[in-house]
């Protein structure tokens, strides 16, 4: 009996034992669990920490980003109006220096126009000088006049011995003025014909015009360089109300005509008129 309980009791022991043992255990495991459960918390705190942080960061970059897609677009709408600015200027520039090339050729042809008049003035100082012709400008033109009291006969339009005398000088200038037109403009004063091959005073006029042009062809001025013309009464040089007045405007006109590259530049003219229906 005493022997059972000894048993008994020892078998008590061990349990106890194992028991404490069994509970140390789990305490230090316990403890193990919790303290690496905090360390892991704390690491999952730092984590949600970090990531907060980084959506900040993501925010605020998406922010920068936006702010640099609205300048780059700027930028770029900056950028197109530049360069469409710059094809205006080069544009711009382009037709400036066409109209400067333009005006110095203009230019150029002005003073080559000026010293062909010169010269032809200095020829005909002698023949100014007698009275047999005289110089005028007129409508920027120079304009070579000879009285038709010198030239022909009264009511004629044959040429006098004087008005071939007088033509032959004045060819040999002509010849010598290279790529220049040349129109023979007659003119009548107002008193009606009579008694004449003419029937008026337009035949009159034209008639001598041509005679003076074929003249000067004989002379040697270019064919493919003369006009005629005839003005009749009605581009008068002075009034017709006196004798003085009527013999001035009894006269043979050579006019040096321009050039067309002295004349306005048409073509874009040409091209409205082209496009017109």
């Amino acid at each position: 009996m005493r022997s059972s309980t000894l048993v008994i009791a020892g078998r008590f022991t061990i349990v106890g034992v194992v028991a404490l043992l069994a509970s140390a255990c789990y305490k230090g495991r316990f403890e193990e669990c919790t303290r690496r459960g905090q360390e892991l918390q704390g690491q999952l705190d730092q984590a949600n920490t970090r990531n907060q942080e980084l959506d900040e960061q993501v925010q605020a970059l998406t922010a920068d980003n936006g702010t640099l897609s609205d300048r780059l677009r700027a930028l770029g709408e900056d950028v197109s109006e530049l360069r469409a600015r710059e094809g205006q200027l080069s544009t711009d520039l382009e037709a400036a220096q066409r109209r400067a090339e333009e005006l110095a050729r203009r230019e150029r042809a002005a003073a080559d126009r000026l010293n062909t008049m010169r010269s032809m003035l200095g020829r005909f100082r002698d023949m100014i000088a007698s009275g047999r012709l005289r110089v005028r400008i007129v409508r920027g033109r120079m304009v070579i006049e000879m009285s038709s009291n010198i030239l022909f006969d009264s009511g004629s339009a044959d040429l006098s011995t004087q008005g071939e005398e007088t033509l032959a000088e004045v060819a040999a200038v002509l010849r010598d003025i290279p790529n220049r037109e040349f129109q023979v403009a007659g003119h009548t004063d107002n008193v009606p014909i009579r008694l004449s091959r003419f029937r008026d005073n337009w035949h009159l006029s034209t008639s001598r015009a041509l005679e003076v042009v074929q003249y000067l062809q004989e002379q040697g001025v270019d064919p493919r360089h003369l006009s005629a013309t005839g003005y009749s009464e009605f581009a008068p040089a002075t009034s017709n109300d006196s004798e003085d007045g009527r013999a001035a405007n009894r006269r043979i006109e050579i006019v040096l005509m321009p050039n067309l590259d002295e004349l306005p530049d048409l073509s874009s003219l040409e091209q409205e008129i082209g496009s017109t229906p």
